[in-house]
């Protein structure tokens, strides 16, 4: 993936999410961004993403990616950045419903997203990122919502999507194809010595 990565991701998990709102019956919208945004008051449920780190896994890893058009079949980026983006799900402030209501819409979201843990396609570049749920102590969900000291504490659970690549504009240049395998020999010369 390119520069847009990191926003691509956001938006194919922001849909996901969006189908589990139509699954579960629950009006609504998923809104993407800070817990305490004026704009989040209607939504059913917020995404948030609170941490962005490199893959330590994947890090020095050259990433290969299917060419668009042949040849070469495979385009090949060793300086490609490996990324973790972690997210935090909540059940939003609706007017007019209660906390019930918005813990179902939470409820298909995470059955959802356990049944089919995988974004791929054209959303994110025909890459996979693949999504688990992240399990947090108190103390992280603690330093978490301290960022929003003005909100009150709402049911959340976390999301690593991983890997989330950012490659470079240009991929690597390969070596010319052997077109011809051939091995030239000539009749070794042995020196006489007089």
């Amino acid at each position: 993936m390119n520069g847009e990565a990191i926003l691509r991701v956001t938006e194919a998990l922001r849909d996901r999410l969006k189908e589990a709102l139509t699954a579960s019956g629950v009006p609504g919208t998923v809104f993407v961004g800070p817990l305490n945004d004026p704009d989040a008051g209607n939504a059913a449920l917020i995404l948030f993403l609170y941490r962005v780190v490199p893959n330590a896994a994947l890090r020095n890893t050259e990433h290969r990616v299917p060419s668009p058009l042949p040849p070469p079949p495979v385009q090949v980026f060793r300086s490609s950045l490996p990324l973790d983006l972690y997210f935090l799900v909540t059940v939003g402030t609706k007017s007019g419903d209660s906390e019930e209501t918005l813990l179902q819409a939470l409820g298909f979201a995470m059955q959802l997203l356990q049944g089919e843990p995988d974004l791929f396609g054209p959303a994110v570049d025909q890459e996979t990122v693949h999504v688990t749920l992240e399990p947090l102590t108190t103390d992280e969900v603690s330093r978490i919502w301290a960022l929003f000291p003005t909100a009150s504490y709402r049911t959340s659970v976390a999301y690593l999507a991983t890997p989330v690549w950012i490659d470079p504009l240009v991929p690597e240049s390969l070596a010319a194809r052997v077109v011809q395998d051939q091995l030239l020999a000539a009749p070794k010369v042995t020196e006489v010595v007089s």
